[in-house]
């Protein structure tokens, strides 16, 4: 395969990044090849006409430069899928690659990431979920809109008790979760089986709803393990009995966000940012950081400290507390 050219092994390695990683992974990596292909074009190698072996260890630096324009989470990115293009060409033994030479050239060209601490309106989501729990007081129009209300009930009090991702909650079946045990077995990042525990609020919101679409489940004569937790309620869908998507997750956020807070609020509250409450309120409550590593399932703990700092609040109280 040495007489490929770096178009054609950009093109398998992509391929590969297609068979392992997810979806998501191969559309950052594909877009961070297609850059990467644009900075070898305009240092005058094609990569279309180039073979192999033209592609040099020191196109990385020339890749990092370029990169500088962009947001530092988008720079790690793109040089991690770089980086796996030159460790696939090693592992393929399509040629030589000095892999050392590679990362010490990131190393000393990447910006180093700064750690920014978590923000998010806690108040305002604490007036979200508030919102959310009385839902089921509503009047409804109809019956599709009161289960659209149920559903949304629980949606947003599972984000913020279970610290689910909105993927891993949309993703959520019936026969997930163990209702004795009050937790279920999730696939999260990073494609982890990991146990996730669910408060009583959780629960009782979760069974509302399933009750009030008790007869609907029970028509589709599948079993009622294999059905979403959370279903979509659209005129679309019918009685059909569909999973919500991601998307609907989001909207789901956003609309109860405009109808309990306003307009202006919108945006500023995310499916993530009942994550970023979940872990603080784990701290807050138990000081315990390793606690709310295991419960956010974070790999790597310097994830949860960041959430570990004083929040605004208390740093005035404290503040008033010494100076008056």
């Amino acid at each position: 395969m040495s007489d490929s050219t770096i178009s054609q092994v950009i093109s398998m390695y992509l391929d590969s990044v297609y068979l392992a990683r997810s979806e998501a992974t191969y559309r950052t990596y594909k877009n961070a090849m297609h850059k990467f292909s644009d900075v070898l074009s305009a240092s005058k190698l094609n990569p279309e006409e180039s073979p192999i072996n033209d592609l040099s260890e020191d196109t990385i630096a020339w890749f990092a430069a370029e990169l500088k324009s962009y947001a530092p989470a988008t720079e790690r990115c793109y040089l991690t899928a770089a980086t796996g293009l030159f460790e696939y060409i090693a592992g393929e033994e399509i040629r030589e690659i000095n892999l050392p030479r590679v990362r010490l050239l990131i190393k000393q060209r990447a910006r180093r990431p700064g750690i920014r601490l978590p923000q998010f309106p806690r108040n305002q989501i604490e007036d979200v979920i508030d919102f959310a729990l009385a839902l089921n007081q509503q009047p409804a129009e109809d019956e599709r809109q009161r289960l659209i209300n149920y559903r949304d009930r629980a949606f947003l009090v599972t984000l913020a008790d279970t610290g689910l991702r909105v993927h891993e909650a949309c993703g959520l079946r019936r026969g997930d979760i163990d209702w004795n045990e009050s937790r279920a077995i999730v696939i999260g990042k990073g494609n982890r089986e990991a146990v996730v525990r669910f408060s009583k609020r959780a629960l009782r919101a979760l069974k509302d709803y399933l009750a009030l679409r008790a007869q609907q489940d029970g028509a589709t004569r599948k079993s009622l393990g294999a059905l979403p937790i959370f279903a979509r309620h659209d005129k679309a869908v019918g009685d059909a009995i569909k999973a919500i998507s991601t998307t609907t997750g989001r909207k789901i956020v956003t609309e109860r966000v405009r109808q309990s807070l306003g307009e202006e609020a919108v945006g500023t509250i995310t499916p993530h940012s009942f994550r970023h409450y979940f872990v603080t309120t784990v701290l807050q409550a138990s000081g315990n950081l390793k606690l709310a590593q295991e419960l956010a399932r974070h790999k790597n703990i310097a994830v949860t400290q960041r959430y570990s700092h004083l929040s605004d609040d208390e740093l005035d109280k404290e503040y008033l507390d010494i100076f008056g």
